[in-house]
């Protein structure tokens, strides 16, 4: 989990304080991490854009983006397109690599053959 360190004015401080003093959060960092999360929920082009952004300055792989943006990889694909961002191929680290093979895992293929008619009738 990241830690970060940041300012806020006096009265969002005193409400968030409030806010744990009446027990609708834990604590104050409950209240932030609901916070952001609620954002990124509510808004679903600036999740998208972070998504790219990260994506484009390498430091998150195709499968990470789509997973932040909440999408799959094929329409993750076709939005970093849509940016002008160059994709980049290939497996990243072991972490891709397994992910690739569990995403692999959950396709589903038509197995039965194309004409069933013939075996029915006999």
């Amino acid at each position: 989990m990241a830690r970060i360190t940041g300012s806020y004015p006096d009265d969002l401080d005193l409400l968030i304080e409030g806010a744990v003093e009446a027990g609708v959060f834990g604590g104050k960092s409950d209240a932030l991490r609901e916070f952001v999360r609620e954002y990124f929920e509510d808004h679903e082009n600036e999740r998208t854009a972070a998504a790219v952004a990260l994506y484009e300055r390498e430091r998150i792989t195709l499968g990470d983006a789509a997973r932040l943006a909440h999408v799959d990889r094929w329409t993750m694909r076709d939005i970093l397109c849509e940016h002008g961002v160059e994709l980049r191929l290939g497996l990243v680290d072991e972490e891709d690599a397994a992910y690739e093979a569990e995403a692999a895992t959950e396709l589903e293929f038509d197995d039965e053959p194309a004409d069933n008619d013939n075996s029915d009738s006999q």
